[in-house]
């Protein structure tokens, strides 16, 4: 069954921006070759496969024939709008990696989005591009985040979701993840009212309420563990407060 067709595809070698089988074998062309790729599901579509068409862990030949080969363009070279386009395409290859669970490939993509957004530029740019700009900028720290969390990369998913806070102090998806992000690493104290004030924005997201509960719990629990601890450690207080009475007095 033929799934997909596609006479002019352009991509950067090496970004990861088609299947990983493609751009392994590609490099190995010549110019005007045409290769059959027989390649393995873990190079194509995985375990997950891409609805309707390709079942979870089907392996794919591919028919490939190399057209042209040309430089990366030049970043500060690139208007607003071709800017903002490069980097959203590299932004959407993280998503659909993130959805196949592969996410160190869609950290990779992100990181690759968020370089092009902050490149130094020899073109002015409206101050619609640069919005838009930003905007993919917290879109792609976002998603950075998540897939950082879902790696247990807790110190690199904070400082991603405090570059977004920086930006936009009430972004609702930054705030949920660093107070998750506090949360894993123990530190309820300050997770809860963050997630407080992320609650406070959008009162009726149950996701935020739940992990909310889930954590005053948690703090309540490390609290009493803690009183515990600290009473063992100092005895009983309520015994030793009042100094014992001598019974006899002695004489000098």
């Amino acid at each position: 069954s033929v799934v997909e067709e596609n006479p002019a595809l352009t991509f950067t070698l090496g970004d990861c921006d088609v299947l990983q089988a493609l751009d392994l074998c590609v490099q190995l062309l010549e110019m005007g070759e045409t290769a059959l790729i027989v390649s393995d599901a873990k190079y194509c579509y995985g375990a997950q496969g891409r609805s309707p068409d390709i079942p979870p862990n089907a392996a794919l030949t591919l028919e490939v024939e190399l057209l042209a080969a040309r430089d990366a363009p030049d970043l500060e070279l690139l208007s607003g709008k071709e800017k903002i386009e490069l980097a959203n395409r590299k932004r959407e290859r993280g998503n659909f990696f993130y959805q196949q669970a592969d996410y160190v490939l869609a950290i990779n993509s992100y990181d690759i989005a968020l370089k092009i957004i902050s490149s130094s530029s020899k073109v002015d740019f409206s101050p619609e591009e640069e919005a838009e700009l930003l905007d993919v900028k917290v879109k792609c720290l976002n998603n950075l985040a998540a897939s950082q969390l879902k790696l247990d990369h807790y110190e690199a998913a904070l400082k991603s979701c405090n570059l977004v806070l920086e930006h936009q102090p009430g972004n609702i998806k930054a705030l949920f993840r660093k107070g998750k992000v506090l949360a894993q690493q123990g530190e309820y104290r300050e997770a809860i009212p963050i997630l407080k004030a992320a609650l406070k924005l959008e009162p009726s997201n149950k996701t935020i309420h739940a992990e909310l509960s889930k954590l005053v719990k948690k703090h309540a629990d490390q609290k009493n563990v803690e009183t515990e601890m600290y009473r063992k450690m100092l005895g009983n207080p309520s015994a030793a407060s009042t100094p014992a009475k001598c019974k006899d007095k002695l004489s000098w």
